[in-house]
């Protein structure tokens, strides 16, 4: 179940973006907005898209770069990496959140969807994530090692819902005095809905399993218990 069901095109205010929905077998269930890395909504975020249906959600991927390279979807190597560095240098974030909101309410809407709709980021998508958290109302937030985010610890106060944040603890992109300024951060908060979790010997895009240079199997299976335990306890079929 890789590919999606369907493919729909949601409206922005300069075009529209495709949004690759997954239904899972039951046909319906809460909904999770996936957010792509920047190798794209390619094969990687397709079997995290798989992955989320089997747990019985109901999962929109967003094509982010869809104004500069549409369908965007590179090799997860060196050139593929190369590449969509570029892309993500010309890449607007606050676009690519409008773009995700119109997404999430795409998704909120969708029939199939019954329960609550989160939001589910990887790198790029992490960032991304957190913001879409503060500007919209999903029902939870998880973002994977976004390398923005510590950079927008300001946004936290404007998030609502649960949210959970992985990081590796080996992460070259992502300093440490960032990610403890994120769990401080999310200490000073005083919520216990807020989580932090690092993953000590993991580097960045340690659950990308297309991705050899980057995963990390022992990291990627103790985070992805965590995102399940958390999607479940907030995500509720309705």
């Amino acid at each position: 179940m890789a590919e999606p069901t369907r493919t729909e095109r949601v409206s922005t205010d300069d075009g529209e973006l495709d949004l690759h929905v997954w239904v899972p077998d039951q046909g319906s269930g809460p909904g999770v907005l996936l957010i792509q890395e920047i190798f794209g909504v390619g094969d990687y975020i397709k079997a995290v898209a798989a992955r989320l249906a089997r747990d019985g959600y109901v999962v929109a991927a967003p094509d982010l770069f869809w104004r500069i390279s549409p369908g965007w979807a590179a090799a997860h190597d060196e050139a593929g990496l190369a590449a969509s560095f570029e892309l993500a240098q010309r890449f607007d974030v606050e676009t690519g959140v409008g773009d995700c909101l119109a997404a999430l309410a795409r998704l909120r809407a969708a029939p199939e969807v019954r329960g609550g709709v989160g939001v589910l980021g990887f790198c790029l998508g992490g960032t991304v994530a957190h913001l879409v958290g503060a500007a919209g109302d999903p029902d939870a937030v998880v973002s994977y090692y976004g390398s923005g985010v510590p950079e927008a610890l300001d946004r936290l106060a404007d998030i609502s819902c649960p949210a959970l944040y992985h990081f590796g603890g080996d992460d070259p992109y992502i300093a440490a005095a960032g990610v403890d300024a994120v769990r401080e951060a999310v200490e000073d908060a005083g919520r216990d809905d807020l989580e932090v979790h690092v993953q000590a010997r993991a580097g960045h895009a340690f659950d990308n399993h297309e991705a050899p240079m980057f995963h990390d199997t022992t990291a990627a299976a103790a985070a992805w218990a965590v995102t399940q335990r958390f999607l479940a306890e907030h995500l509720h079929r309705a």
